[in-house]
């Protein structure tokens, strides 16, 4: 290969690994403090000409901050469903963070493809489905991770708030206990709720919102519960210590059930798997013969073809060995 173009795909890959980096550095800790130092500036300035000073500086310091994020909202499909699943992560990451980490994959994936003498079309192909693929893989992980976590300390934040409420502690009162001592994504989720109701929402408009963003059962029957009670009265440490009972044995449902699917899991994994563990292995004891599927346009297609089948053989597969309680 020429030295120019493999100069300019070099650069090309680094840009794209800066804009990765970038996207997942964070702010910088100095243009915080400046802007935390002047907001506490601007709090205790006493002249009109100060506080118009301070507005019309946050205005531009929003509009700097979202800059990114409008012209991902416009370019990314379905921008809202988008940010929701990134608020379920519970990591302070934007659209805009998201769109130049997919660009930046997108455009370092096609670079290396490159490099290994690929054609530039399939490069491409390759890069655009990677770019998409992968933050959206690493986006579900983060959620299902975080729902484990919460589904896992649920049931004992449930008897926090009943041993509470038996010891004569307001509701909202609990919600506050709850936020400060369990750790983790419960204790995340009870602070937005209690911050909430801080500043004015109502409980139930509050415990609504994060159930819309968590999107579980277990928090939703919470919600429920909590609203049932309201309205018709009753013991709530009664009703909430079996709920969190219940709680307790649809999780021993869950893992009996894993348990017994999980040796049609493996077989699924070992079928899915099979036809690319006997590419990479013919690949590697004749890597001209089966190199024909990255050169020949008839190949190229056919191969295309049959991964579309095999997907769609491992979607039914994984259909068939899911379950829902």
């Amino acid at each position: 290969m020429p030295i120019m173009p493999m100069i300019m795909m070099t650069v090309g890959a680094l840009a794209a690994l800066l804009l990765v980096f970038v996207a997942f550095s964070g702010p910088s800790t100095s243009k915080a403090l400046s802007r935390r130092l002047s907001s506490a500036k601007d709090r205790h300035a006493s002249s009109a000409s100060a506080s118009i000073e301070a507005q019309m500086r946050k205005a531009i310091s929003a509009r700097q901050t979202t800059k990114m994020d409008s012209v991902a909202s416009q370019i990314l499909p379905n921008p809202a469903l988008l940010k929701q699943r990134i608020g379920r992560t519970g990591k302070a990451w934007t659209l805009g963070q998201y769109g130049v980490a997919s660009l930046g994959l997108a455009i370092g994936t096609a670079m290396l493809a490159m490099l290994q003498g690929l054609p530039w079309a399939l490069s491409v192909l390759i890069g655009v489905m990677l770019g998409l693929a992968i933050p959206h893989m690493t986006i579900s992980y983060l959620i299902k991770k975080r729902i484990n976590a919460f589904t896992a300390r649920f049931p004992d934040a449930i008897e926090l708030l009943v041993r509470g409420l038996r010891a004569g502690l307001p509701i909202s009162e609990t919600l506050n206990v709850v936020a400060k001592e369990i750790p983790g994504p419960v204790g995340e989720e009870f602070s937005t709720v209690a911050d909430k109701i801080r500043i004015g929402r109502t409980m139930e408009a509050a415990l609504q919102d994060v159930a819309d963003k968590l999107n579980t059962p277990e928090f939703q029957f919470f919600v429920i519960t909590l609203a049932i009670q309201r309205e018709t009265g009753g013991n709530l440490a009664e009703t909430l210590s079996n709920l969190a009972d219940v709680l307790r044995k649809r999780a021993q449902m869950k893992l009996k059930i894993k348990a017994m699917s999980s040796e049609s899991k493996a077989s699924a994994y070992i079928v899915g798997s099979l036809p690319f563990l006997v590419f990479a292995l013919i690949y590697v004891q004749s890597p001209g013969y089966m190199g024909q599927f990255f050169t020949d346009q008839r190949l190229i297609i056919a191969g295309l073809g049959g991964l579309t089948w095999m997907g769609i053989g491992s979607a039914i597969m994984a259909k068939m060995v899911s379950f829902e309680i």
